[in-house]
């Protein structure tokens, strides 16, 4: 599967934005998938993770209650609502997916990875 990041943009403190990530060679209920985010010199954190169906998902306690995963099984499409962004949430965002059927969203290994698309968030 070959996955596409992008809604990356700049945005005041407060703001939000929607990112999305599309899929393609594969459908998306086929992965669990996730998203992650890099500040660069800093290690890659996890972001959201959501299961096949949907019907579980799980946050980092930085963006929970912020950030919502969802996915699009007619678009293909997983996405990420961020909501109240914070300077903090400035990074490099990747989607990530999975064909395994074990371990937490977290720490799972992910086989295949998009491109990352930039957040900016200016306070």
């Amino acid at each position: 599967v070959q996955l596409q990041a992008s809604g990356g943009g700049l945005v005041q403190a407060g703001g939000s934005l929607r990112l999305s990530c599309a899929a393609s060679g594969r459908t998306v209920s086929t992965y669990v998938m996730a998203w992650f985010r890099q500040v660069p010199g800093k290690e890659r954190e996890f972001v959201s993770g959501i299961s096949r169906t949907g019907s579980s998902t799980g946050y980092a306690d930085s963006v929970k209650g912020r950030f919502t995963i969802s996915r699009d099984g007619l678009k293909n499409t997983v996405a990420l609502q961020m909501s109240r962004l914070k300077p903090e949430d400035t990074a490099v965002y990747y989607c990530a997916a999975d064909s395994g059927y074990y371990g937490d969203y977290e720490k799972r290994a992910y086989d295949y990875w998009g491109q990352g698309t930039l957040v900016t968030v200016s306070s």
